[in-house]
């Protein structure tokens, strides 16, 4: 239901956003995050090489780790000789060098150290190569049929790619642990005591207003890459940069169509005018079920002249019969804009409702009798 939302809303809106901004870098994206929809997209299924947004896969695992209780922010990991031998960005660790998760995750979403990356990864999976096929299995999950992994930095090695549609689901499935924006966004900090410092990779963490992250990549093959996010009155967004030829145009079009979506876009949380009314249940263990509204399909992404005007109309049956399950379909609210639907969103039952039962009937039978005389 929620794909098909997001698809519906896509359909809808895409038409009056394609040619609204212009990019430069061959590929891109822009997504809003709570619906999934994409809102901007340039040969957005392009394979390139994504350089250090690999490590948005590394986090989203790393996360899913800690989530899960395999480990903890102040788990200790031991730097392996095979974590300290990674090239590129850094913080030199040395080998048997002991730091927590906490500390590691901030290196690598301020400065993008590899070596912490590789760390990381071993602690999840026992071994990078292993922590690798975790990250192609992920990738599948998520539908990024674009991809292929075979580290967990971003290093440069042959059949290493993703494209810009795909980074931009495994982004917005990080951004749902809400915990990765305490690292994302911080500019400034140091760790060691203060002896080793990091300033933030990611350019619009100081200079673009409401910015949550996300991740830089580059090197001399895949040139300048970016997952950037930034979240203003309640809606995120994420816009996707592959190939763009200089850093700082890497960051003048992330912001171009952060600020377009922004300033066109309104997310909205369908919610019931008054309270919902229960429906009568034929045969039920007891005599009603709530609706609910399905919180899959209330988030509603409009453009903001539509937002100004939305009306709602609910359809609920005058009964339905046991059993019910909690979450089956029971009506729709349908929301709509100068004169057109823009959702119909489920109503669903919010509990369940067994049928009763012939003892259950007889007793009840017996109880009415029993009053009534």
């Amino acid at each position: 239901m929620k794909k098909l939302f997001a698809f519906l809303c896509a359909v809808a809106l895409l038409a009056t956003t394609a040619g609204a901004v212009e990019v430069s870098a061959p590929s891109a994206v822009l997504m809003e995050k709570e619906t999934g929809t994409i809102l901007y997209e340039k040969d957005a299924h392009a394979v390139l090489e994504p350089a250090s947004v690999t490590k948005v896969m590394t986090l989203l695992l790393t996360m899913e780790a800690i989530d899960s209780g395999l480990l903890s922010y102040d788990t200790v990991i031991t730097a392996s000789a095979h974590a300290c031998s990674m090239g590129g960005s850094q913080i030199w660790l040395e080998e048997g060098e002991q730091m927590t998760v906490e500390e590691m995750l901030k290196a690598v979403c301020v400065v993008s150290a590899n070596d912490c990356a590789v760390a990381l990864a071993e602690a999840v999976a026992g071994s990078e190569d292993a922590f690798v096929e975790k990250m192609n299995q992920r990738a599948a999950e998520l539908g990024m049929a674009d991809t292929v992994f075979c580290n967990a930095t971003g290093l440069p090695q042959e059949g290493h790619v993703t494209s810009a549609y795909d980074i931009a689901l495994m982004s917005r499935e990080l951004l749902h642990h809400p915990q990765i924006r305490n690292y994302t966004t911080i500019w400034m900090d140091s760790l060691r005591g203060g002896e080793t410092e990091l300033v933030n990779t990611n350019r619009l963490i100081r200079f673009y207003d409401g910015a949550t992250g996300l991740k830089t990549g580059f090197t001399d093959t895949a040139l300048y890459c970016l997952s950037g996010s930034a979240e203003r009155d309640g809606m995120e967004l994420i816009a996707v940069i592959l190939k763009s030829p200089t850093s700082s145009q890497r960051f003048a079009d992330a912001q171009a169509l952060l600020s377009s979506g922004f300033s066109t876009y309104t997310l909205l949380h369908v919610t019931p005018d008054s309270p919902l009314p229960p429906v009568p249940v034929k045969l039920g263990a007891q005599a009603t079920v709530q609706p609910v509204v399905s919180q899959e399909a209330s988030a509603l992404l409009l453009e903001k002249a539509q937002a100004v005007d939305v009306t709602q109309e609910v359809e609920l049956p005058p009964a339905v019969s046991a059993p019910v399950k909690a979450g089956d379909p029971l009506g729709t609210l349908t929301a709509s804009s100068g004169g057109g639907i823009v959702a119909r969103v489920p109503l669903l039952a919010g509990e369940t409702v067994e049928r009763i039962t012939f003892g259950q009937m007889l007793t009840e039978i017996l109880r009415m009798g029993l009053f009534c005389a």
